[in-house]
C-alpha cells in the first residue's frame, strides 16, 4: 500500500494564507514567519501531494492552479473542523468560541449586518465575527473556496452544491423623486414609467433581475445612468435624473445630500427576491455557524418580514 503523505497543520495554514494573499511575502508577514519558511512549507506540501498548487509568477505573485483551487476548499474545511473541535474541548462552560467569517451581499449589509454582529457579540462573547461584503458572483466564489463559512444574500443562482434557507422575501419597489408627478400615488403600474429614463443598480445578477421585471411588462428602458452603489442610485433619483427599481428600503426618504425620494409599490405581478442563509452542503455546519444563523434569521425577519 502506498504511504500517505505526512502533511502538517503548519503546511496547511501556510498554504491557505498564501492562497488568501497570493504572495509568499505577504503570507509570511501575516503569519509572522520568514518568507523562506512559507515557500519551503508549500514546496514540500506540493512534493508530498504530487501536485502543483501555485503558479509562481516572477512579477505578479502567485496564481492558484486548478488543483490548488480544489485543495483550498478542502484544506479550509479541515482546519475549520479542527478549530471547532479544539474550541469545544477548551470550552467547558459550553460557550461558542473561536472566529467565523461570514459573507453578506453588499446591498443588504447596511440593513442587517451591524445588528447581527451586535447580537452575536452579546449572546456569544467568546465568538468573533469577520465579515466580507460581496456581490452575487463573489458570493459563490467565497463559499466554494471556503473564504466564508456562511452567507447572507439573495438567491441569485447559487448552485446545487450550496444549501440555503429562505429568511425573508424582498419585494421590489419603484423609486422616484419627491417632485415626480406620480409621487402622490401609493402603487404604480410599470407601464406608467415607459417614457422615463432609468437609473440602474448595476451589480451582477441584480441588473438582470431589474431589467427582467421591466421586460415582463414589455418595457425596455432608456438607462441614463448605471452605478454599483445603492446610495448613488437614490441620489440620482432624488435629483430627478430618472426612476429606479430597488428591493431594500431605508427607514427614511432622504438621499445623502438631503433630497427626498418616494418609494411606490408595484401594481404588476413581479417576483420578490428571496433572502437566504447559505453554506456549502459538503461542509458540516459548525456550532459557530449555527449561532450566527440563529441571530441572522431573527434580524432579517425583523427587517423584512416574510
Amino acid at each position: 500500500m502506498a504511504r500517505k503523505p505526512d502533511v502538517t497543520l503548519a503546511q496547511l495554514r501556510y498554504f491557505i494564507e498564501a492562497a488568501n494573499t497570493l504572495s509568499m511575502t505577504a503570507a509570511a508577514e501575516q503569519l509572522f514567519v520568514a518568507q523562506s519558511a512559507v515557500s519551503s512549507a508549500i514546496s514540500q506540501l506540493e512534493k508530498q501531494m504530487g501536485a502543483q498548487l501555485f503558479v509562481r509568477q516572477r512579477s505578479k505573485g502567485l496564481a492558484l492552479t486548478a488543483a490548488g483551487q480544489q485543495f483550498l476548499g478542502d484544506a479550509r474545511a479541515l482546519l475549520l473542523n479542527l478549530d471547532e473541535a479544539l474550541d469545544t474541548a477548551r470550552g467547558i462552560d459550553n460557550q461558542v468560541r473561536g472566529t467565523i467569517r461570514i459573507g453578506c451581499f453588499v446591498t443588504l449589509a447596511p440593513f442587517v449586518l451591524p445588528a447581527i454582529v451586535a447580537r452575536v457579540r452579546a449572546a456569544h462573547p467568546y465568538l468573533d465575527i469577520e465579515v466580507d461584503e460581496v456581490d452575487a458572483d463573489e458570493a459563490r466564489e467565497a463559499l466554494r473556496s471556503g473564504r466564508v463559512e456562511l452567507l447572507i444574500g439573495y438567491d441569485f443562482a447559487l448552485g446545487n452544491d450550496i444549501r440555503r434557507t429562505v429568511l425573508a422575501e424582498a419585494p421590489p419597489h419603484v423609486l422616484i423623486a419627491a417632485e415626480h408627478p406620480l409621487s402622490a400615488k401609493k402603487r404604480v403600474h410599470l407601464r406608467e414609467l415607459s417614457r422615463e429614463p432609468m437609473i440602474l443598480l448595476d451589480l451582477p445578477h441584480s441588473r438582470d433581475y431589474f431589467l427582467g421585471i421591466l421586460a415582463s411588462v414589455g418595457l425596455q428602458p432608456e438607462i441614463r445612468h448605471r452605478t454599483m452603489n445603492y446610495e448613488t442610485v437614490r441620489a440620482f433619483v432624488a435629483h430627478g435624473h430618472g426612476f429606479s427599481i430597488l428591493n431594500q428600503r431605508p427607514r427614511h426618504d432622504l438621499s445623502y445630500d438631503g433630497e427626498r425620494v418616494v418609494a411606490l409599490r408595484i401594481a404588476d405581478d413581479v417576483p420578490a427576491l428571496p433572502i437566504v442563509l447559505a453554506s456549502m452542503r459538503s461542509i458540516r455546519t459548525t456550532a459557530r455557524a449555527r449561532a450566527v444563523a440563529e441571530v441572522a434569521s431573527e434580524v432579517v425577519a425583523e427587517a423584512l418580514p416574510a
